[in-house]
């Protein structure tokens, strides 16, 4: 049996658990109990997966960011990766089954119902971790041991396989996409590690292999080649790469055109202890540390390059990281709770919400699922 990406796939797994044990979290009050709580008339709704074996969903007040009570479905035991396919299907992958799990979400309430024939099976062998989704497509891309799988998406919410899929990759855990849905992005943990690029078929969502990928970065050994979160910030200029390993953030300029990446001057970044998760807002990016806080970096605009906010880094020990679709707001997962700050626009300093962290045992990955606006 292959075991490509076995052995990435449990030490991540390993670091999380590890996150999530030692999170230090309190209860708190919600300032929006009765979904939906409205962004721009249509409704927000964080997901979260969870230790438990459920997929949670949570209304997301678009003027406060506090966050309401939870619904759940049954959802894989252990997922590595959460995803959703526009506002109406949200994915989660299950490695030890090599499966994904599907879910429709519905648009008022933000309760999820599983999709017909869930969960779906990747073929044998496979063990799927990170998910991520082409903006403005039913495509959905899944690391794979050794591969990417390459779905689309119907209108019952049931994955296909992409022409061509799976696409040859390496150890990958994460992926990222960036903004204009050209390039896709994979953390590659073969030694010396680094990340991997693919440009995507525009009409098909086929994958193909960016000239000099994999991409190196800078320190990296065969030691110490583990690369794990991954995100392109909001302008689609640049990468960047938790690497839990040496305690440090890899920032990498996009090519325009070629989607090529080339080192930031300066990179890789100090990021705390064990950065697994990264998240970006604006001109920021945030990283976990598994020393109880959250890095903040102000984004050059010019180099990409990462300077440290004011007040950095901010005390909360959050697994995983995600901003809400405006990134007025920054979510924290943590073994008893979903943390939520305040992103000051001007500084990028954090801010706890009054009542955070709100009630979510358990919580791992987290994503945002906006709805069109009602009538629009």
């Amino acid at each position: 049996m292959p075991t490509k990406g076995l052995p990435s796939s449990y030490l991540l797994l390993s670091l999380l658990t590890l996150s999530i044990a030692l999170a230090a979290c309190g209860g708190g009050n919600t300032a929006c109990t009765t979904p939906p709580c409205q962004i721009g008339g249509g409704a927000e709704f964080l997901i979260a997966t969870s230790i438990s074996g459920d997929v949670l969903s949570l209304p997301v007040d678009a003027k406060t960011g506090a966050l309401g009570a939870s619904t759940s479905a049954p959802g894989p035991a252990m997922s590595l990766g959460l995803a959703a396919v526009g506002s109406q299907f949200v994915y989660a992958s299950d490695f030890q089954s090599g499966s994904i799990f599907a879910y429709s979400i519905n648009s008022t309430s933000g309760a999820l119902t599983a999709a017909a024939g869930s969960p779906f099976s990747l073929g044998p062998f496979s063990v799927p971790t990170g998910l991520a989704t082409r903006p403005g497509s039913n495509h959905l891309y899944v690391a794979d041991a050794g591969k990417i799988d390459g779905l689309t998406i119907n209108t019952a919410g049931v994955p296909a396989a992409i022409s061509g899929s799976p696409f040859p990759a390496g150890t990958n855990l994460e992926l990222a996409v960036d903004p204009s849905g050209r390039f896709l992005y994979a953390t590659d943990d073969d030694p010396p590690g680094g990340v991997s690029a693919f440009m995507i078929d525009s009409t098909t969502g086929a994958l193909s292999t960016v000239p000099g990928s994999p991409f190196t970065i800078s320190g990296q050994t065969v030691s110490n080649s583990q690369p794990f979160g991954l995100v392109v910030d909001s302008t689609g200029r640049f990468v960047y790469a938790a690497l839990s390993t040496t305690n440090q953030i890899a920032a990498f300029s996009i090519v325009s055109g070629t989607g090529a990446l080339t080192p930031v001057p300066g990179s890789p970044f100090p990021a705390g202890s064990t950065p697994l998760a990264v998240a970006t807002a604006g001109n920021f990016l945030y990283a976990n540390s598994a020393d109880g806080t959250i890095w903040g970096y102000a984004i050059d605009s010019a180099t990409g390059a990462l300077n440290p906010v004011a007040g950095s880094p901010f005390p909360f020990h959050a697994a995983l990281l995600t901003t809400d679709a405006l990134g007025n707001f920054l979510y924290g997962s943590s073994s008893t709770g979903i943390a939520a700050f305040s992103i000051d626009s001007t500084t990028g300093a954090l801010v706890p919400l009054a009542g955070s962290p709100f009630p979510a045992a358990g919580a791992v990955f987290l994503t945002i699922v906006k709805m069109p606006s009602q009538g629009g």
